[in-house]
């Protein structure tokens, strides 16, 4: 058996009789084998570049900053590799910012792509371009189904709003309840629409005919023109609690201290410094939290393994739901780590 066969097999090249192929691999098993990929990576003296595509942050304490330090954490462990990371970053109020930023990425052509797909008409028409190219990419945060993707990292945001549903529930057995999203154009944010739909099938599955469903868009919170429609809603409606779909359900938190709604029940998402204060004084009663450090981590080593090691790995990395509540925000290491 020749050096050459051996090499066929190892690299998956070339023709080798099926016979000769498992005998091969049946020897390397019982050696133990596994490839020197750092010796690989030295001796093509190519060092693998990838782009990530991510919201801005539109505050250094905001949520968008945590998958960052994940990812640096990755790529610090893999420095012997040459690993390089291209940053790009877009508004989360603009999809023209998202695509002017994905043609900067196209023009880049790099070995791999982590993105969060957070304008769906946008980012199909980017992974559309990417799959052109041959080049892998990996949705982080929200996800979209048979889009191509090497995987997806982050929650299932319909299972997240199933489980929102429930505890609002048992906070309020009785009420009528607001859907808030503040967010422009709904329809294009995939993992908002998605909570929203694990959140009200959890009361029409369960049949809680107890309680009215009542959703609102507030595309911009900069002033407080939108605190007033907010007020009346909660007045006219007789709502008695509120789910925020995304991290800024701060804004519901000042809302009730403006307007003095002591007795609402609110969930939200994401350990932001301002939510937390908020849930410590009891004015938001759960937080949703869904380990971004982690996936910004755990992206970088899923394209690092499939392009660099060339390994088989698993589609989807789906994190924790974690319910979050006062007293026990104090010892969760990810907000310990934001403050």
């Amino acid at each position: 058996m020749s050096i050459g066969t051996v090499d066929r097999v190892l690299h998956n090249r070339g023709e080798v009789a099926e016979s000769t192929k498992k005998k091969i691999l049946k020897i390397l098993k019982e050696l133990d084998y596994h490839p020197n990929f750092l010796a690989s990576a030295l001796a093509s003296k190519k060092s693998a570049l990838f782009a990530t595509l991510l919201p801005e942050p539109p505050y250094p304490e905001g949520y968008w900053t945590r998958p960052v330090v994940g990812i640096k954490k990755r790529v610090s462990e893999l420095r012997q590799y040459g690993i390089q990371v291209k940053p790009f970053t877009f508004s989360q109020t603009e999809p023209e910012s998202f695509a002017e930023n994905a043609q900067k990425i196209l023009e880049l052509t790099p070995d791999g792509v982590i993105l969060a797909p957070f304008f769906k008409k946008e980012s199909l028409a980017f992974i559309g371009k990417l799959k052109e190219l041959n080049i892998p990419f990996v949705f982080i945060d929200s996800e979209i189904e048979n889009a191509g993707h090497l995987g997806y990292i982050g929650q299932n945001s319909y299972q997240s709003g199933l489980v929102s549903g429930k505890l609002l529930d048992m906070l309020m057995p009785t009420g009528n309840i607001l859907v808030i999203h503040f967010a422009k154009e709904m329809d294009n944010q995939n993992h908002l629409v998605q909570r929203e739909k694990g959140f009200y099938d959890w009361y029409f599955k369960n049949d809680k005919k107890e309680h009215q469903l009542f959703t609102v868009e507030v595309p911009d919170a900069s002033g407080e023109t939108w605190m007033e429609t907010i007020a009346e809603n909660i007045r006219e409606k007789n709502i008695k609690g509120i789910f925020v779909t995304n991290s800024r359900v701060y804004n519901v938190g000042r809302l009730i201290e403006k307007y003095g709604f002591d007795e609402l029940k609110v969930i939200g998402h994401d350990l932001l410094k301002e939510n937390v204060n908020y849930l410590k004084k009891e004015i938001v009663h759960f937080l949703i939290c869904q380990r971004p450090e982690e996936q910004g981590y755990s992206a970088i080593d899923k394209v690092f393994r499939h392009v660099v090691q060339k390994r088989d790995i698993p589609a989807d990395n789906y994190t924790s739901i974690d319910i979050i509540t006062k007293e026990n925000v104090d010892y969760y290491k990810e907000f310990k780590k934001g403050i």
